[in-house]
């Protein structure tokens, strides 16, 4: 939407910010009075009334014509907005089975492979009742349209079931919500190897090199054995649409000590006892 004629001839301007940079914006005042600005804020998490306040105090003093879009899972978010803000459900088994079926086969007519479709909807079914994100609609169906084979696409989809299976069994939580609480998930089902990812930056009690390598998750489904012998940075998933947010993830061979408990003492997130779900 940012990058369409209609928004980009109204604005002079399009400013991307989160909940950590918020207040950033007014070391930069005096450059951009009389600008009509665009402000897109993505929260991932509350923040305080005083300093909203501040900001919208700056913003107010800018041209009259520019606007502020709030994106954020927060419904308390909503009290920040002048007018009606839109609710985004969860989608339902069918939309989502549409969407992913729609990126990962692109331009190519699905018709032509109906053993694909069938491992798809297969893939949708797990995803959607475990309420799966679009980030991970995203990530496993950019991987797989890179290769439409029966054999890459079965490897790949029972990675990412075992994937879900595997942190379900252990906290009875989706693994999406976990990174996003900045708990460690086990990924060792993508890489054949013992790993522990965690959202942006790495744990504290781990130490960080100067440059980590990095790998992207599509490299690491379809040949594991580019895996990094250190720990390093893997790139999710990175979007096409401006203004192109990645998605990182700090790896670590530490999934064995993690779930043994060591490592999540003092969380709020309770373990799961195994219930043998196959693996």
């Amino acid at each position: 939407a940012c990058g369409d004629e209609r928004v980009v001839s109204r604005f002079s301007s399009v400013l991307h910010l989160n909940g950590d940079n918020l207040l950033r914006i007014l070391d930069h005042g005096k450059t951009m009075f009389g600008l009509t600005m665009l402000v897109v804020i993505e929260f991932a998490s509350d923040v305080c009334d005083d300093d909203w306040k501040k900001f919208q105090s700056f913003f107010i003093s800018m041209d009259r014509g520019s606007k502020i879009i709030i994106i954020s899972k927060l419904k308390i978010l909503a009290r920040f907005g002048s007018v009606k803000p839109i609710f985004l459900k969860v989608l339902s088994y069918d939309e989502m089975r549409y969407l992913f079926k729609a990126m990962a086969f692109g331009s190519v007519d699905p018709t032509e492979h109906p053993q694909l479709v069938q491992i798809a909807d297969e893939f949708v079914k797990v995803v959607h009742d475990v309420r799966g994100s679009l980030v991970e609609i995203n990530v496993f169906a950019d991987v797989l349209r890179r290769n439409l084979h029966v054999q890459f696409w079965r490897c790949v989809l029972n990675k990412g079931i075992r994937y879900f299976r595997r942190n379900f069994s252990i906290y009875g939580v989706h693994p999406g919500i976990l990174i996003e609480q900045g708990h460690l998930v086990d990924i060792s089902d993508f890489a054949l190897h013992p790993l522990s990812m965690t959202l942006g930056e790495p744990p504290l009690n781990v130490s960080i090199k100067e440059e980590s390598p990095s790998i992207a998750l599509g490299e690491l489904l379809a040949n594991p054995s580019v895996r990094p012998e250190e720990n390093f940075t893997l790139i999710a998933w990175k979007s096409r649409i401006a203004p192109h947010k990645s998605f990182t993830h700090y790896v670590t061979s530490l999934a064995a000590e993690t779930y043994e408990g060591s490592k999540l003492e003092g969380s709020a997130l309770p373990r799961r006892k195994r219930r043998g779900v196959p693996i």
